[in-house]
């Protein structure tokens, strides 16, 4: 079965950095697409970032510039690096894999504050 394995979450100052991980176990194949998608409380699931299996990228408007994806597909991994991280960055953030199927991560938490 196809595990996801999230970690990288945690605390963080504002304009601090946390790079997330999360790493796919079981699959036969690579995902087309690796994404990252968070829930603050009260909101709904959003996306926040997605990388197809080239490379194309794909960030919402309110992570560009300071969030990077990228994936490692030997390694079935995905990371968000997020910089410059802003209160309004907390939210639980949820691994999401794309193939034939689809799996989710359980969540890691990102808070930010100070």
């Amino acid at each position: 079965q196809v595990q996801l394995v999230e970690s990288g979450g945690g605390l963080v100052q504002p304009g601090g950095s946390l790079r997330l991980s999360c790493a796919a176990s079981g699959s036969m194949f690579s995902f087309i697409t690796m994404g990252w998608y968070r829930q603050a409380p009260g909101k709904e699931r959003e996306l926040v970032a997605d990388i197809s299996r080239g490379g194309s990228t794909q960030y919402d408007d309110s992570v560009k510039g300071r969030f990077t994806i990228s994936r490692d597909n030997a390694k079935n991994t995905v990371y968000l690096q997020m910089n410059s991280l802003k209160v309004e960055d907390t939210a639980v953030y949820y691994c999401l894999c794309n193939g034939p199927g689809h799996y989710w991560g359980q969540g890691t938490q990102v808070t930010v504050s100070s």
